[in-house]
């Protein structure tokens, strides 16, 4: 397909149609967009509009100019008639052999404590030994591949009755569910929201958090184990600047110990 000349496609949603919506999501007026893509209000209307075709460098610089992902970036190109641009590989692809190594770098540094890859919708991709440790004990039907994260942390067959301040938790994780699918409008993500925040909570799940004030500078996830209760924080790392698809939705979810205890017992398990 030729990346000059669009090749449009009958019952396609139009060009036009993609940008408008992206428009209102970011919450943007058409002076807005047009003034940060350094176009004129005109041309622009006109390409919502279907009356102008726009450019592959237009279609481009708009995206990013909408901090769109590059997912959604290869529908764009589609909807205008040109070749998608962005590849989407497995993490064990040839290609990605120095992401493939960093993500590996990444997870085996951080032992003793727990450090998980996941995909955009939340699937685990990869983990460290110590993430075992914390599944111990979960009916084998909550462990078959892929596995959600998100599921399996609430779902009351999952992790959910481990969790000590569960309620804390799980309005973290909703949150920031729709915190992602207001940055991405992601329809997966909508799904997942939706199925997640119907689950039965756990029986024996403590409503003294649900509306209470966390006083700490991170929200702590507090398990229990064979070993006692041990308290996590987390971190996300994103790569920069990246040019698939594969790697650009590839997130980096690091556990540290939130206490001594916790540091503790992690280190005293890796030594065994």
């Amino acid at each position: 397909m030729s990346s000059t000349h669009p090749v449009h496609r009958p019952g396609a949603t139009p060009f036009g149609e993609h940008l408008r919506n992206w428009r209102r999501h970011r919450r943007l007026s058409q002076l807005d967009l047009a003034l940060d893509a350094d176009v004129s209000t005109r041309h622009l209307s006109f390409v919502e509009t279907g009356r102008a075709e726009p450019s592959r460098e237009m279609v481009l610089r708009l995206a990013e100019r909408l901090q769109v992902a590059l997912r959604e970036r290869n529908t764009l190109l589609v909807a205008a008639g040109y070749a998608p641009m962005y590849h989407e590989r497995p993490l064990d692809h040839p290609a990605l052999g120095s992401a493939r190594a960093a993500v590996e770098l990444v997870l085996k540094a951080h032992e003793p404590y727990p450090a998980l890859a996941l995909d955009r919708h939340y699937n685990l991709v990869a983990a460290n030994r110590v993430v075992p440790f914390l599944l111990e004990g979960l009916a084998p039907e909550m462990l078959q591949p892929p596995i959600n994260l998100v599921r399996l942390s609430l779902h009351p067959d999952g992790i959910a009755p481990r969790i000590v301040n569960f309620l804390q938790w799980r309005n973290h994780i909703l949150e920031r569910l729709r915190q992602q699918i207001a940055a991405t409008a992601d329809s997966g993500l909508v799904q997942l929201l939706a199925q997640v925040q119907d689950y039965a909570l756990p029986p024996d799940a403590s409503r003294d958090a649900l509306g209470g004030e966390h006083l700490g500078v991170v929200m702590p996830l507090q398990l229990r184990t064979a070993a006692g209760i041990l308290s996590f924080f987390s971190t996300l790392t994103v790569f920069g600047s990246p040019n698939d698809i594969t790697v650009q939705e590839l997130a980096l979810e690091s556990f540290f110990p939130a206490d001594e205890w916790t540091a503790g017992v992690l280190r005293s398990r890796a030594s065994e």
